[in-house]
């Protein structure tokens, strides 16, 4: 089974707490704290390998879950560090959010790694904390969670040259007669319903050879098999247009109908070097019909006539498809929109903001005052004067002041909650 499009989510592991603990040794006075600091929470890691082909293990909305850290503990001991998880995914997988279609990787290489989902930094222990004013702190971190995400996994096949056009105009016979490839081949329409790879050679050169299942009228928006499979061609450089000339179809119209649907799909697909090839010159009648369609097309479009049965011109597209590899340009296999913004050094992030969500109710919303909140153990009363003091610090009080809250609001920060008062 040929899957090449799935969803999964990933969470990685909470890092460990860090401990409240005290040396009590005899003839040791004043053993002082001895907390050691939690252990890292595990990643999660995408990896690229040969060992897999396809995302048919991942067909199902599958959850991939690291272990959390372990807590800190007596005498200075750390908490042991989770291990990391990694998912294998096949050569050619491009990796984005679900919830807003970032970009998050493209794994073109066997063995590239990427980190989705990175493990909680562990908390730190009281002993991390003790100074020369503070000497016996009772203060230490909680872990810092780890990340959940759902991934779409889409695999874009890693091909030089495609072969497109409508449905049995001879792709898959041309791709069996120039390659290794055994693809199956049929007098009806969908013969081929998932893609075919190959490696054509033509004396010193070699490239690999695609032949894309049939596009037809509205490909773009997922009639047929086209939308399934318009993305593998996002890699190929070079494209080859396969034309029936059997007289079966009017060749013109096959022509405009798939560089309709090209330009319809974008991803630069409509940019790409074209070999524009006809096919099945042997048929009876077909000189008159491609001599017909060279004077519509106009004399700027290079045509090749071949004929796979008899084997004609077919080394012709080789040579053909090997001089424009060595000038035709790598395109992105994502759309611009969806790359991550890149921020300049100067910006000045905001530490929080805060929302009103009701009358009377307002959240603290920010990503920096939302890991400090979650490093803090409140759980004692030094690690809530410790968050109280940092909000103080952070201007908290004087935000809501300005936003006109009133004496006895309600405020939230993640599951924290207290009452304002000025």
């Amino acid at each position: 089974m040929f899957i090449d499009r799935t969803i999964i989510e990933v969470r990685s592991g909470k890092g460990g707490d860090g401990s409240i603990a005290f040396r009590h040794e005899k003839n040791v006075p004043k053993g002082g704290p001895s907390g050691g600091n939690g252990g890292r929470g595990g990643s999660i890691y995408l990896r690229a390998s040969k060992s897999t082909t396809t995302l048919v293990n991942y067909r199902h909305s599958r959850v991939f879950i690291a272990d959390d850290g372990e807590k800190g503990d007596i005498k200075l001991m750390y908490g042991r560090g989770a291990k990391d998880v990694y998912i294998d995914l096949p050569i050619g997988t491009v990796v984005f959010l679900e919830e807003n279609h970032q970009f998050l990787c493209d794994l073109t290489e066997e063995g590239q790694t990427f980190l989705v989902a990175k493990g909680g930094r562990g908390g730190r222990g009281n002993a991390a904390f003790k100074n020369a004013r503070i000497k016996a702190p009772k203060i230490a971190e909680n872990g810092l969670p780890g990340e959940r995400k759902r991934l779409i996994l889409e695999l874009k096949l890693l091909a030089d040259v495609g072969i497109i056009g409508l449905p049995s105009v001879g792709k898959s016979t041309f791709i069996s007669c120039v390659t290794n490839c055994d693809a199956e081949i049929g007098d009806y329409d969908f013969t081929t319903i998932v893609p075919n790879l190959g490696v054509a050679k033509i004396e010193d050169e070699s490239f690999v050879l695609a032949d894309m299942p049939g596009l037809i009228e509205g490909a773009h928006l997922g009639k047929g098999l086209g939308l399934m499979f318009l993305r593998h061609i996002e890699r190929c450089r070079v494209l080859i247009h396969m034309i029936d000339m059997s007289g079966e179809r009017d060749p013109y119209e096959d022509y405009l109908t798939i560089r309709k649907e090209l330009d319809a799909y974008g991803m630069h697909l409509s940019d790409r070097p074209e070999i524009i090839v006809a096919s099945k010159m042997d048929e009876e009648g077909a000189e008159e019909r491609l001599a017909e369609f060279k004077a519509k097309i106009g004399d700027d479009k290079d045509i090749i006539p071949i004929s796979s049965i008899a084997e004609q011109n077919l080394n012709q597209v080789l040579y053909r498809c090997v001089d424009l590899l060595k000038t035709a340009p790598t395109f992105s296999v994502f759309e611009e929109k969806d790359q991550e913004k890149v921020y300049d050094l100067n910006e000045e992030a905001e530490i929080f903001e805060i929302v009103k969500v009701k009358d009377h109710i307002y959240e603290i919303k920010g990503d920096r005052v939302e890991r400090t909140y979650n490093l803090i153990n409140i759980s004692t009363d030094e690690g809530m004067m410790r968050l109280i003091t940092y909000l103080n610090k952070i201007g908290v009080d004087k935000k809501l002041h300005e936003i006109g809250a009133k004496d006895g609001d309600t405020v939230r920060l993640c599951d924290f909650e207290f009452d304002y008062f000025e």
